[in-house]
């Protein structure tokens, strides 16, 4: 589905599920245990839970992620990304030529510290979580590679909720550790599943939201003046980011629980849907003809980055809360600061589930 109308009609639509039950061809065995988007299909998280499954669930963390709890965490994130900065000049003047990887510096390591922090992850098991979570959204891999790495993933997991079990803390690991242990229905698979979810989407998608945000501003210096100048918030600059280039394309999938209509389209019952949220921001029918232009000024900058419904992203005031510390102190420190190589050297990461690319050099000014 690619259409703002599709995707926001199947969002909507009680008769389209999340739970893989409903997929005719999965259920005749029709897909094989190698394919490259199983990990999403067989997943026991809430991302593929329906009715009382995913309210059980999402009810777990959503005290987690409200407006004041965000709040709370926000000195402890400017913080971080003051050090990060830091970090980042020192790296530039090291490099000989000012130039530094904007992503490895800092889109990367703020959101995994901040969600590391939040999950009660130490500093030494921080680095085995992030060569798997890349794996786990890049579908270039083999079949091979991306099952030995899930278990690599399942395994740091595993270590985590015993280390939590040994000795609990202040974090949601310890938190959803005592749900299981009371008998509250989460079983110990759905525990870890739960983890590999909120760990990986919780730093995946803003790691690459702030490189994509860095993209656009740069690439638009009409527009980065009106936010330096005041003219224009951070925060209305961040949601037309999120509507011009979301940090995901595509979320794995839901089903058709009976024949439906969908944008005046018949779906059969027990079909996949895989919903374009990124082509449906650009969608000319609801943004009209300048859909495509980025553009801070619009008048509706609204969007489905975070999708819609009872599936919306837990931690999208997170991740709004973080993006509106980085930028702005980015670009404070480093006002002239460029992509230091040409748009089309730029590498996307191997995903049809991000957007983002694997490295962004800049140059600092």
């Amino acid at each position: 589905m690619t259409t703002h109308e599709a995707v926001s009609e199947a969002l909507a639509d009680p008769r389209i599920q999340k739970d893989k039950k409903y997929w005719t061809a999965f259920e005749n065995g029709e897909i094989p245990a190698d394919w490259p988007l199983i990990s999403w299909i067989i997943n026991e998280n809430m991302l593929s839970k329906d009715g009382e499954d995913h309210s059980r669930l999402r009810k777990l963390v959503s005290k987690a992620f409200t407006p004041r709890r965000v709040e709370m965490l926000r000195e402890g994130v400017v913080g971080i990304v003051e050090s990060l900065l830091d970090d980042l000049e020192k790296a530039a003047g090291e490099s000989g030529d000012g130039v530094v990887d904007l992503r490895a510096v800092v889109s990367q390591p703020l959101p995994l510290t901040v969600i590391s922090e939040l999950f009660g992850v130490d500093e030494e098991t921080r680095p085995k979580l992030h060569g798997p979570v890349g794996v786990f959204f890049d579908q270039s891999v083999t079949p091979e590679q991306a099952m030995a790495t899930f278990f690599e993933l399942w395994g740091v997991l595993t270590e985590l909720v015993a280390a939590k079990r040994a000795e609990p803390g202040d974090d949601l690991t310890t938190a959803l550790i005592a749900a299981r242990d009371a008998e509250d229905g989460l079983t110990e698979d759905e525990l870890i599943w739960n983890l590999v979810l909120f760990i990986s989407a919780g730093y995946e998608t803003t790691m690459n939201l702030i490189s994509n945000a860095v993209r656009a501003l740069t690439s638009h210096r009409d527009q980065l003046d009106l936010v330096m100048e005041g003219k224009v918030e951070w925060s209305k600059a961040i949601e037309e980011v999120l509507r011009w280039d979301p940090p995901g394309q595509y979320v794995p999938m839901r089903y058709t629980t009976e024949d439906v209509e969908l944008a005046g389209v018949p779906v059969p019952k027990g079909e996949p849907l895989l919903l374009g949220y990124a082509s449906a921001n650009r969608d000319d029918a609801r943004y009209g003809p300048t859909s495509e232009e980025f553009d801070i000024t619009r008048e509706d900058s609204s969007h489905l980055a975070f999708s819609h419904g009872r599936h919306y992203c837990l931690g999208a005031s997170l991740a709004r809360m973080e993006v509106n510390e980085v930028l702005p102190r980015l670009f404070e420190r480093f006002p002239g600061l460029d992509v230091a190589v040409d748009d089309t050297e730029l590498v996307p990461v191997p995903s049809i589930i991000s957007s983002g690319v694997e490295a962004l050099p800049v140059r600092l000014r």
